[in-house]
């Protein structure tokens, strides 16, 4: 079996994409386009045009692309299952938390993140020739955002870059950023990106099998 393709080549052009798309989307909430596809609503309000919608295409092209080069992938419910299950587990562990605890807005953040930490790691190693590239990809789709969510807070672009969740506290710029910004783009979004990519690539995996044959 080969190497495959390497991770620059895996993740060139869905990262392109992924920051066209992303620049699109603050063009259009900043000269006011509309909220279907450019809600300026925080979190997103699941807006159309959005970088989440691409991470299913990005893993099973990725999975794909790594089976029609060669890579020996594992079993596919191995794929689905753990990423899956790191998923189900998470979630019933951060809300079960929040429920007992009930932290601060800033103590919630914390919660998640490294609830998203260990949800990464396990989607990571399921499949580390998918998991590697994945993870260079999620890192390379949320810097940007994390770039503008800098600016959106400093300036007040009134995008939902800069839209804090409902009852935030009131912070400063600089740790209103660190907290709803770096924080959350770098621990949740990543590992979002790693258990959904690697789940749909079990569907890329299987799409390269049936050709294969």
């Amino acid at each position: 079996m080969r190497r495959g393709p390497g991770v620059l080549r895996l993740v060139a052009w869905p990262a392109a994409l992924t920051l066209a798309v992303t620049l699109l989307r603050l063009v259009g909430e900043l000269r006011g386009w509309s909220p279907s596809y450019f809600s300026r609503a925080p979190g997103g309000g699941l807006a159309i045009v959005g970088i989440v919608w691409l991470v299913p295409f990005v893993g099973a092209w990725m999975g794909y692309r790594l089976v029609r080069a060669g890579v020996r992938p594992p079993g596919l419910a191995e794929l689905v299952a753990w990423p899956l299950g790191a998923l189900g587990v998470g979630l019933l562990m951060g809300y079960g938390f929040e429920r007992m605890v009930q932290p601060s807005w800033t103590g919630t953040f914390l919660l998640w993140a490294l609830v998203s930490i260990v949800v990464g790691l396990v989607s990571l190693v399921t499949w580390p020739a998918l998991g590697v590239p994945l993870a260079v990809y999620a890192i390379l789709a949320r810097l940007p955002v994390v770039v503008i969510m800098a600016f959106a807070i400093f300036r007040r672009w009134g995008t939902h870059y800069d839209a804090p969740p409902p009852g935030f506290p009131a912070l400063l710029p600089m740790p209103r950023w660190l907290w709803t910004g770096v924080l959350p783009q770098s621990t949740i979004w990543i590992a979002l990106t790693l258990a959904v990519g690697m789940i749909c690539g079990a569907a890329g995996v299987l799409a390269a099998s049936r050709r294969s044959r």
